[in-house]
């Protein structure tokens, strides 16, 4: 009987050691199950899943949305992306005077943006310079074909109206328009516009004539988009004026459409076409819930903005629906964005006509507020 329980003793031992040692391998098989879950999660993460410490300031600015790691496709298009480029344009000292009245005298010169010489027409008070510099605009254009544009005649009414009122002018030819280098890439789908702004801003910033903390921005229809997502990028522009603008949280874009070939590139700009396709085979067409397209618009930047919005939008403008600016001055009511919105019963997609004076006082009065 002693030698069977002793015997008893030992198969006991035996039998519970086999089960813990199996016990322990099951473990460490899930333990490396488990970390290769997570690795494999870890790579195919869409983009802007992951969050570090870093980003949380800047998430509960931006209503939470998730700045996604650069590079990746199309992150030029993004504002996190626009936020973190260096823009360091520098007006030529090269000027030819284009014409002249009795308050200011215009030159054609340019400025550098991304490598490309843009075209740009500079207009300069002749009453001496305030202590500190001229308060100065820079005025970003609408959608012209780019092969019709032209520096002196478009634009030249409202380019006047504010020079005659002692601001420095800065009107720029956006790239690939009258004799400005390069590609003319879209105001929607493409932040070429928005580089060329901000350089130009720089470029006015660095001039010894202009305050460089008096500068603001002034745009017409597709230039909404460009000034407003400039303005999201670079919080501190005391004040930007859209007359007829367009596009500003995506879905307004798909709610009202354009009735202009702002988005629709001419069969010489082919690549344009391409490159959208490209990024719609990508992300898809714009979707408020992707974290992509989430850093695309400027409503999604609010926070931080410390300048004003003004925005000038005629009911019967039969091109870029009176909807756009009546549904971002609403979101903009929300914040404590300074803002204000003027409707005008006429004057169509350029507010002209009877209206064109009004709106252009409102402009002035808009600038001389937050600007002198």
């Amino acid at each position: 009987m002693e030698k069977l329980s002793g015997d008893m003793q030992n198969l006991d031992s035996e039998s519970l050691q086999k089960p813990s040692r199996l016990r322990i391998l099951w473990f460490v098989l899930f333990l490396c199950l488990m970390g290769g879950i997570i690795c494999v999660l870890y790579i195919v993460r869409t983009p802007g899943e992951f969050v570090n410490q870093n980003t949380k300031n800047e998430m509960s600015l931006n209503g939470g949305i998730i700045p996604t790691p650069t590079p990746f496709l199309f992150s030029e298009l993004t504002i996190p992306h626009l936020q973190n480029e260096v823009y360091d344009g520098v007006l030529s000292s090269d000027r030819t005077v284009a014409y002249e009245t009795p308050t200011y005298t215009a030159y054609e010169t340019s400025y550098d943006s991304d490598g490309l010489r843009i075209n740009s027409l500079l207009t300069v008070p002749k009453k001496e310079a305030p202590q500190g510099g001229y308060p100065a605009i820079i005025f970003v254009h609408g959608y012209i074909p780019p092969t019709s544009y032209q520096t002196t005649q478009n634009y030249y009414d409202y380019v006047d109206y504010l020079a005659r009122n002692e601001f420095v002018i800065l009107k720029i030819d956006l790239r690939g328009h009258g004799n400005s280098e390069g590609e003319p890439g879209g105001a929607y789908y493409s932040s070429d516009y928005i580089v060329d702004t901000l350089n130009a801003y720089n470029a006015l910033q660095k001039s010894d004539f202009v305050n460089s903390e008096k500068i603001g921005l002034w745009g017409h229809s597709m230039a909404g988009n460009v000034i407003s997502r400039s303005l999201a990028v670079k919080k501190d522009i005391p004040a930007i004026s859209i007359w007829g603008g367009a596009v500003y949280t995506y879905d307004d874009f798909q709610k009202y459409g354009i009735q202009d070939g702002s988005y629709v590139a001419p069969p010489q700009t082919s690549q344009r076409v391409s490159k959208r396709q490209q990024l719609f085979n990508e992300y898809g067409q714009f979707d408020s819930s992707s974290n992509f397209w989430k850093q695309v618009p400027m409503t999604n930047y609010l926070g931080g903005i410390s300048g004003a919005i003004q925005l000038n939008h005629a009911v019967d403008d039969n091109v870029v629906n009176v909807g756009y600016s009546r549904d971002l001055n609403t979101i903009l009511d929300k914040t404590s964005i300074p803002h204000e919105l003027h409707e005008y019963n006429s004057g169509g997609h350029n507010i002209s006509g009877s209206a064109f004076n009004a709106a252009m006082q409102n402009t002035v009065n808009f600038f001389n507020t937050y600007l002198k």
